[in-house]
C-alpha cells in the first residue's frame, strides 16, 4: 500500500480540524485511532511529551513532567493530535504522578489493544525530591508479555541518552 485515502482516514475529526477545543478537564473520549497498515511487522512508536502538566490532589499544585510513550501496535496506532489533546486534558487533573502514568496507559490498552506499550513520566522535583513512575504492559499470551516482564525487571530508571534534565 502507498499511503492513506479518504476511506482510511474518515473517522479522524481532530487533524486538520482548525476549530479545535482544547479541553481543560481529564478526556479520554478525545482519543482518536486509526488503522495500522503494517500489522505483521513488530516496530515501536514512541512519543515523548515534555510540557505535561497536572495537579497534585491534596495542594492543587501544579506538576510538570516529559511523559515517554512506547509502543507495539498491533491493529491500531493513535492519532498524534488526539494524543496531544488528550495528555493537555490532565491540565487540571488532580492525581498523584503514579496513577497519572497509569491512567494514561489503561486508556492507550483500550483504545489501541496494543502489542506492547510503556509509559514513563520525568517528573520535575519539587522540594529537592523528583518522581518517576513507569508502567509497561505486554499483550498475554504473547511474546510482548515475556518482554513486558523482563523489561520492568531490568528499566533503567536513569539512562543518560533520555534525562534532558
Amino acid at each position: 500500500m502507498a499511503g492513506r485515502n479518504d476511506e482510511t482516514l474518515k473517522d479522524l475529526t481532530l487533524l486538520g480540524n482548525q476549530n479545535t477545543k482544547y479541553l481543560f478537564e481529564y478526556s479520554p473520549q478525545v482519543l482518536e485511532a486509526i488503522d495500522n497498515l503494517h500489522p505483521t511487522r513488530d516496530y515501536f512508536i514512541k512519543f515523548n511529551c515534555p510540557e505535561f502538566t497536572s495537579l497534585c490532589p491534596m495542594t492543587n499544585q501544579p506538576d510538570f513532567a516529559t511523559i515517554y510513550i512506547s509502543y507495539i501496535p498491533d491493529k491500531k496506532i493513535v492519532e498524534s493530535k488526539s494524543l496531544k489533546l488528550y495528555l493537555f486534558s490532565f491540565r487540571n487533573h488532580g492525581d498523584f504522578h503514579e496513577d497519572c502514568v497509569n491512567i494514561i496507559m489503561n486508556d492507550l490498552i483500550e483504545l489501541l489493544d496494543p502489542r506492547y506499550i510503556e509509559v514513563w513520566g520525568k517528573f520535575t522535583p519539587r522540594g529537592g525530591l523528583s518522581i518517576d513512575p513507569y508502567c509497561n504492559y505486554g499483550k498475554p499470551g504473547t511474546k510482548f508479555e515475556r518482554m513486558a516482564e523482563n523489561r520492568l525487571m531490568n528499566h533503567d530508571l536513569y539512562p543518560e541518552k533520555v534525562d534532558n534534565r
